[in-house]
């Protein structure tokens, strides 16, 4: 493959949509040209690329896909090795795209102050309990091994555990508890974690997987 075919993704490390579709970069194995950007002071090439010139953005040949899920999907689409795309639950996903991280939000951010916080964390703490009972009965959301679901819902559910690691980990939640603990210690997730330079114009490409 020649450098001038490999897609160019632009991502931020601690964004969670861009971790999701890192992950899913891995897994399927398809090298792309890996660009690290700050939000605050996003590239030109990015802004050209994207208007929304949000994270993840993945510059292919054929289009731009400035969506998380639709580039974890074309990733596993050319190939998915562990099978992800048929460990999906269209409906949990976008309950934690939206509800769930909106929820996230309000209670990270605390926007409606601390009574409004509280809040938006007993919300978000209802879908955790979609999840444990899910998890009750199998290793991951759907099934006894990882898949897309996993993978797309897991970052937020981090989001969420880190504004208060000690609540969290009071909940009666064990499973689910147990299932994030197991897919942040994963050496997928270390893998899609690692550290990289802000991407400048000139640089020399940073190919990842590498």
């Amino acid at each position: 493959m020649s450098q001038a075919s490999v897609p160019i993704l632009y991502s931020f490390r601690r964004c969670p949509y861009a971790m999701r579709a890192r992950m899913a970069v891995l897994v399927g194995g398809a090298p792309v040209e890996i660009r690290e950007v700050l939000l605050r002071d996003k590239p030109a090439a990015l802004v050209a690329a994207s208007a929304k010139a949000t994270v993840p953005v993945l510059v292919t040949a054929e289009a731009v896909l400035e969506e998380s899920l639709d580039i974890m999907r074309w990733v596993l689409a050319k190939a998915d090795p562990e099978g992800w795309l048929a460990r999906d639950d269209a409906a949990l996903v976008a309950a934690c795209d939206g509800a769930f991280k909106h929820s996230l939000d309000g209670y990270k951010y605390g926007a409606a102050g601390a009574a409004g916080a509280l809040a938006h964390r007993a919300a978000g703490a209802a879908f955790l309990e979609t999840l444990e009972a899910r998890l009750a009965s199998t290793a991951n959301l759907c099934g006894a091994a990882r898949g897309f679901a996993d993978i797309a819902i897991m970052p937020f559910v981090r989001q969420f555990a880190a504004v208060d690691p000690g609540w969290f980990g009071g909940l009666p939640l064990p499973h689910a508890q147990r299932w994030l603990a197991g897919h942040v210690a994963s050496p997928l997730f270390a893998a899609a974690m690692i550290r990289l330079a802000r991407w400048q114009p000139g640089d020399r490409p940073v190919q990842f997987p590498g």
